[in-house]
């Protein structure tokens, strides 16, 4: 996520679980969501613009995916030089085959082979007595394809060591919510779209001309921790300008959008083999995004806080005229008026630890919220990294896993405020991990329902994955949200680390990856069940409100 498991907080248009007296009370600073909601409009012609717009980059930032493809992992099998076999490009299958390579149900044994003789063969003539019984491990290996830096690397058996790409991947993107979160803050939304978007196209684009195996894995760990904001900077432009009503929509469409850009590398990559074209023809592309600085307005909630009020004005203005609205010079005077000095930051960094530990709930949840977010990465990315193995078309796999996402994302937008929160983020856990647990059953002869119901499971998490953001931010106080949201996000990327090398397990047994995604999947929807239902309530501004959640005393009728 990824990059795509952001740290934006998400608030619902409902009512609030607070007391009469903090909703009817005495009216504060005019605020941007009731000027998007009475004058300029919550999804009017420039919010469209906006979105369209961004989707761009946002598409382009799964273009970091491309490890799935260019290290990807290509039948191999011992070289044999006793038979003439002087290079890696000879044939994967000659006649004698059987002769110099042990066999199994699953086809030739690819990091082993009998002992030889001392005698030699031929291309031509390899018989059964140039070789004993024994068996020993591969010197030099026979690659079935040429289009992955395993076979330009010579890789071989080094799984653990293929498979370090991904796991670099993810730790990129780990790395980059920091830097990218300080970029923001401090010089603007858009700076840090541009920087993000050029880091992700150069550092890409130089590892198509790694010369060794460390160069790819070293650029692969810039590029993503450099490059991986993509997503958070662009969705900021999407969903800081919609309205209330409007944000889950744009939540969802965003990492739709981010499932279409998953789409488009899988059809490329199809298109494209040679690991090197491929990764040029989809970082070339993105540096015309650079053209964004001229293009996209600043963010006006970032202007605002920043006091920037010069340039908030013109960005309202072209909002109010794109959107054919007008704003009351009333409105403007009041957005445009500097805040009240917020409170003193020194009590609000003492109280979070202690608040926690001193409250029961919160630190229940605390100890909570995070095992969901390891659970919905690793599973998200596992099976879209272990879709390579349901059948030979790798592209096909990865294409139909990805685009089975998009409608779970929409479904999830259309329950969450209907069957409520926790019945949506546990039935997504459940369901998922239900269909992981029957993938393993499944006779591999049975290649329709064995994708069927591999792509049942992407669906379930993928219905996780929209509903995450929305209820963990719902769960805790404003004061603290932020840091207890950006905690769940970082501490979930253990599972995005750790989903590339579920592959390797699959040669102990194939069922393993599948097992583990459903056990974690029943350990989080249980957990699920032991907090409070959101629906209906506004996001708890106090401990009180927090703690209050699921209670007597924040039932619609009693405020």
């Amino acid at each position: 996520m990824s990059n795509k498991l952001k740290d934006d907080t998400i608030e619902p248009h409902t009512i609030s679980c607070a007391s009469k007296d903090s909703v009817t009370g005495p009216k504060g600073p005019v605020d941007l969501d009731d000027v998007l909601v009475d004058e300029l409009g919550q999804f009017g012609r420039f919010q469209l613009m906006n979105i369209l717009l961004v989707a761009i980059p946002i598409l382009m930032s799964a273009f970091m995916n491309e490890f799935i493809f260019s290290a990807a992992f290509i039948p191999h099998r011992c070289r044999i030089a006793e038979c003439g076999e002087v290079s890696k490009t000879s044939i994967f299958v000659p006649q004698w085959l059987p002769n110099a390579i042990p066999q199994s149900e699953s086809g030739f044994a690819s990091c082993e082979r009998f002992a030889p003789t001392g005698v030699n063969g031929s291309t031509d003539f390899c018989p059964s007595n140039l070789f004993f019984d024994d068996v020993v491990e591969c010197e030099a290996f026979v690659y079935a394809r040429d289009n992955s830096v395993v076979y330009d690397f010579d890789l071989g058996c080094d799984e653990w060591m293929r498979a370090l790409a991904g796991t670099l991947n993810s730790i990129g993107t780990l790395l980059v919510l920091p830097v990218t979160g300080y970029i923001s803050d401090r010089f603007g939304r858009r700076i840090a779209l541009i920087i993000s978007i050029f880091n992700l196209s150069l550092f890409g684009l130089i590892r198509a001309f790694s010369i060794n195996y460390p160069m790819y894995l070293a650029f692969q760990l810039i590029q993503t921790s450099l490059g991986a904001g993509t997503f958070s900077s662009a969705y900021i432009f999407a969903a800081e300008f919609v309205g209330p009503k409007y944000r889950v929509l744009t939540s969802a469409t965003c990492t739709a959008m981010y499932s279409v850009g998953q789409v488009t590398l899988g059809s490329i990559a199809w298109l494209v083999q040679p690991w090197r074209t491929l990764i040029m023809v989809l970082h070339i592309p993105c540096f015309f995004t650079v053209s964004y600085y001229w293009i996209l307005s600043e963010s006006v909630r970032w202007l605002l806080s920043k006091q920037r009020f010069d340039d908030a004005k013109i960005v309202l203005e072209r909002v109010a005229k794109t959107n054919k609205k007008v704003i009351s010079e009333s409105s403007m005077n009041g957005l445009l008026t500097p805040p009240a000095p917020p409170e003193d930051e020194k009590e609000k960094k003492e109280g979070l630890f202690k608040t926690v530990f001193k409250s029961r709930i919160l630190l229940r949840r605390v100890c909570t919220t995070p095992i969901w977010w390891i659970t919905t990465t690793f599973v998200y990315y596992g099976l879209s990294i272990n879709s390579a193995s349901l059948s030979d078309t790798l592209y096909l796999n990865y294409i139909m896993t990805c685009a089975v996402e998009i409608p779970g994302f929409y479904t999830a937008v259309l329950i969450l405020d209907r069957v409520g929160r926790k019945p949506t983020l546990s039935g997504g856990f459940f369901f998922s991990a239900v269909c992981n647990i029957a993938f393993v059953f499944i006779p591999t002869n049975l290649t329709i329902l064995r994708l069927i119901v591999f792509l049942l499971g992407k669906f379930g998490i993928s219905v996780v994955f929209t509903s995450l953001y929305l209820y963990t931010s719902e769960l805790y106080p404003t004061q603290y949200r932020h840091s207890l949201l950006a905690f769940s996000s970082m501490i979930g990327r253990i599972g995005s680390i750790t989903a590339p090398l579920t592959p390797v397990l699959m040669v102990f047994w194939p069922g393993i990856p599948s097992l583990l995604f459903a056990a974690m999947g029943i350990l989080s929807g249980l957990l699920v069940l032991t907090q409070p239902e959101t629906l209906g309530t506004k996001m708890p501004n106090t401990l009180a409100e927090a703690e209050a959640l699921g209670t007597t005393k924040c039932k619609l009728g009693n405020i």
